[in-house]
């Protein structure tokens, strides 16, 4: 018999701040509170166990506290090793007696640790953001895939990841799109990815955005929903579009619309959400100005080529937290917030 660990978080005494964040949280989620109360009568997922890979927010916790509710048995662990909030995985566990998995810049062999702990849990159901849980489930853990019946992916890559998988034909079991419901890329990734990406700039570099070349690679749901918030803002919104209808729209919407290669000569900040890799890349920015910021909101920190920016810079420096200062050969510095990660979270 497997013993599966019940936790593995940072600080459990960060548990009482974390569960009035999630009291605070829960003010603005006024259907899930709907939908908490239903499940709590008729317990629909009662003998479920689910498995989640999401990012440990305080959005999530009142999620997660939901399905609780609704009778199933859960287990989490972080989409992204950066966007854990501590506090609100010690309430989880502390509170809510919900194993947690998470601790905010764990690196990638925790990261991956704590993945294979959710699994060990043997779900029915799957969740996840980024699609890292599903991967893993086919690439090393294909003996729980008799126990799993559907899962879920709510990100625009993950989606992209398991079509491809499903194409090839190596998909092992359902997975429900959650990105292509038109709640979450309507709202969600235009409104709630719109603001809280510029919020993150704004928190990591506490710079001006008036007046500032604000260049928007992707002009997808997403994309418009920054784009929408930097005008807002008062920046000169630049959009980057391979697509040559979202192209065309940005245009007809009142933006600039140019190649990367043109962008990266004028651009002051830069925001990659494609959902492709290396949207940025060496030839890029050998032409940014000094000061250049380059930041990412799509899942993965692939979109902007961060091996390219270390092989161009002779120095590296933690500036400012989340911050990273790349000096060039020439004396210009690039700013790569949050890793290339998500700065949405």
């Amino acid at each position: 018999m497997v013993v599966v660990a019940l936790y593995d978080i940072k600080d459990m005494s960060l548990a009482d701040k974390g569960k009035l964040r999630i009291e605070w949280a829960s003010y603005e989620m006024p259907v899930l509170k709907l939908i908490r109360e239903r499940f709590s009568k008729e317990k629909p997922l009662k003998g479920m166990q689910i498995s989640a890979c999401l990012h440990v927010t305080t959005e999530t916790a009142n999620l997660m506290i939901t399905l609780k509710e609704g009778g199933a048995s859960l287990a989490l662990c972080a989409s992204n090793p950066l966007s854990t909030q501590d506090d609100v995985a010690a309430a989880l566990v502390k509170y809510y007696d919900i194993p947690v998995f998470a601790i905010k810049g764990e690196d990638k062999e925790t990261y991956y640790e704590h993945i294979n702990k959710v699994l060990d849990f043997k779900p029915n159901i799957t969740m996840d953001d980024g699609g890292d849980l599903v991967s893993t489930i086919h690439a090393s853990r294909e003996e729980i895939l008799e126990h799993i019946i559907a899962g879920t992916e709510e990100t625009t890559t993950g989606v992209i990841r398991f079509r491809s998988m499903q194409e090839q034909g190596v998909l092992r079991f359902p997975v429900i799109a959650v990105n292509d419901a038109k709640t979450k890329h309507l709202f969600d990734n235009r409104y709630g990815t719109g603001q809280s990406t510029i919020d993150g700039i704004l928190r990591a570099t506490n710079v001006l955005l008036a007046g500032k070349n604000f260049v928007v690679a992707g002009y997808g749901w997403c994309g418009r929903g920054i784009a929408m918030r930097a005008r807002g803002m008062g920046a000169n919104v630049i959009i980057t579009e391979v697509d040559p209808l979202k192209a065309l729209e940005a245009v007809m919407d009142g933006y600039r619309v140019m190649p990367m290669s043109e962008a990266s000569k004028i651009g002051d900040i830069f925001v990659t959400v494609t959902g492709d890799i290396n949207v940025i890349r060496e030839e890029h920015f050998k032409e940014m100005k000094n000061g250049a910021i380059v930041a990412n909101s799509g899942h993965f920190n692939v979109e902007i080529d961060i091996k390219a920016l270390e092989k161009l810079a002779v120095k590296k420096r933690r500036i400012r937290e989340y911050v990273d200062e790349y000096e060039l050969k020439d004396g210009r510095k690039i700013f790569l917030l949050g890793e290339g990660r998500l700065i949405n979270l």
